[in-house]
């Protein structure tokens, strides 16, 4: 799945995410949703989350459980 629609990401579900540094060579970061920082129900380039560990990024990708 990937991260466009705020409905599939849900916190404590494991993601993959881009943050806005990585943009540009699209190097993904794993972790486990702790907020969802996206207030609309999508978004083209992704929903935006903090993980568990601080770090801030777009959803690229969902991982199945």
């Amino acid at each position: 799945m990937n991260g466009q629609l705020r409905k599939d990401v849900i916190p404590g579900r494991r993601v993959q995410v881009v943050q806005k540094q990585d943009q540009r060579t699209g190097k993904l970061t794993e972790g486990i949703v702790k907020d969802i920082l996206t207030n609309s129900a999508s978004h083209p380039h992704g929903i935006k989350v903090r993980l568990t560990d601080g770090t801030v990024g777009r959803v690229k990708e969902i991982i199945a459980e």
